[in-house]
């Protein structure tokens, strides 16, 4: 019996389902934050799936962008429900990443600096 977590998200040719390296991180993140105690893994799992199923309503494709987008979402909404990221931060942040982004030469590698 294969014990390995992440083979539910194994291709058929084993290799994993991450299209980019974000994808994996967003999962590892809900699975750290998990293991911290932030939520649980029920609250993980109901939220995923409500979102799943939101984007699904949407009438948005079934594939791996609408999947990791809603990982993205259920984070979000896991982490403002105790306060413990706001909204306001997260939209901080992001537009920190898209300035990082756009004034970040062609092949270079993105670097967010502290603010």
């Amino acid at each position: 019996m294969n014990h390995d977590p992440l083979s539910p998200l194994a291709r058929a040719d084993d290799t994993p389902v991450f299209d980019e390296p974000w994808q994996a991180q967003s999962l590892a993140l809900a699975f750290n934050l998990i293991d911290r105690g932030q939520f649980t893994a029920s609250e993980w799992s109901a939220t995923l799936g409500a979102e799943l199923e939101s984007a699904r309503v949407a009438g948005e494709a079934d594939d791996m962008t609408s999947y990791y987008s809603a990982v993205l979402r259920a984070l979000e909404k896991l982490l403002a429900v105790d306060d413990a990221v706001s909204g306001d931060s997260i939209d901080e942040r992001t537009e920190a990443w898209r300035d990082a982004y756009l004034q970040t030469p062609h092949g270079q590698p993105v670097e967010l600096k502290n603010r």
